[in-house]
């Protein structure tokens, strides 16, 4: 074998370096399109557990506000104190209504009998939220429903957050003819037939997703005491 013929069998058994370079360079681009492939799966699997976890928290504080308005007391065979007050808020063209409710269904306190005593539940939401812009807190309080006067603000535990991404937040009252904008049940001249608490509630909630997308949520509520009294 000539020596011509032994670096030419040589050269046919390995890699040039253009060839090599082609090699590297094909492998680089495909970990980046794996990676972006991972990242971009990621991104979606995270996106999806954020939204669902908001979705949660939208029906968990609709199922909250439902009961207690289901509850709402107005009871002809013992004295009670009926009291649902309304009071509709826009902040930036967008509805961020209050209310204020005696109810038999406090949610965190309950008896052997499943009623508690009455309780006076509170929801606002005029407060700013500072995690996310444009958005605001929507918090709960209760007290008794029992007590005459306001118990010293001192002594009383704070309000409960239910969500610091609120965007709008729409009470509507129905009462028996049309739909109301806002409810009060000690105010005689709002009030229908002499029933001092509506039929109906129409909860109309929009909350923020962390890319600040709106989510909504409705539902509608009757309530049981207010058809019976009628």
């Amino acid at each position: 074998m000539s020596p011509k013929s032994s670096l030419r069998i040589g050269r046919q058994g390995g890699f040039t370096l253009i060839e090599l370079m082609l090699a590297v360079g094909l492998l680089g681009l495909i970990l980046v399109l794996l990676t972006a492939s991972f990242a971009a799966v990621a991104h979606s699997k995270i996106h999806g557990e954020n939204r669902l976890a908001i979705e949660d928290q939208g029906r968990a504080i609709l199922f909250q506000m439902s009961k207690e308005l289901t509850g709402a007391v107005n009871t002809p065979f013992e004295p009670s104190k009926v009291l649902l007050i309304g009071t509709g808020h826009q902040q930036g063209g967008r509805p961020l209504d209050s209310l204020v409710v005696s109810t038999l269904d406090a949610g965190h306190r309950r008896a052997i009998n499943g009623f508690a005593a009455e309780q006076t539940v509170v929801y606002d939401t005029s407060v700013p939220s500072s995690g996310a812009p444009g958005s605001f807190l929507l918090t709960r309080s209760e007290r008794s429903s029992l007590l005459v006067s306001v118990p010293n603000t001192a002594n009383n535990l704070p309000p409960i957050v239910l969500a610091d991404n609120v965007l709008s937040l729409h009470l509507r009252y129905f009462d028996g003819s049309k739909w109301n904008e806002t409810w009060d049940s000690a105010n005689a001249q709002t009030i229908v037939n002499g029933a001092p608490l509506p039929i109906a509630v129409m909860i109309d909630l929009t909350l923020a997703s962390p890319s600040g997308r709106p989510i909504n949520f409705s539902t509608e509520v009757t309530l049981p005491m207010a058809v019976t009294a009628r």
